[in-house]
């Protein structure tokens, strides 16, 4: 099974509002936003931005968010990707795995979270 393409962009910040300002002037919309400094940004059919805030003494990451269609049970990556972390269920209702990349960086690889 493959991933369906690049579903999000994540990111961390040390100010949540000027890192949503940023890209609103770049023609992102708001789509929602949390009581917590965090929220996820639309610009048309492409992947969302999804912005979270951290404190100072957190180095701001990002990372990008591979789609995997429906099972993440069945979802076997093939021999040339490391899996830092398995699927594990999210607070916002998604299951996500973490793989390594040959250069060492890191890649959300999200799921639907079970019914």
């Amino acid at each position: 099974m493959a991933t369906e393409g690049i579903e999000a962009v994540f990111l961390t910040t040390h100010n949540w509002g000027k890192s949503a300002g940023f890209f609103q002037a770049l023609g992102y919309e708001l789509e929602f936003a949390t009581d917590h400094n965090s929220g996820r940004l639309r610009n048309g059919d492409g992947p969302y931005v999804f912005i979270s805030e951290v404190p100072e003494d957190r180095e701001p990451q990002t990372r990008i968010v591979l789609k995997v269609a429906d099972d993440a049970d069945a979802f076997r990556p093939g021999p040339a990707v490391e899996v830092v972390t398995p699927f594990e269920d999210t607070h916002y209702g998604t299951r996500e795995m973490t793989v390594r990349d040959p250069d060492g960086r890191l890649w959300n690889l999200q799921a639907p979270g079970e019914n």
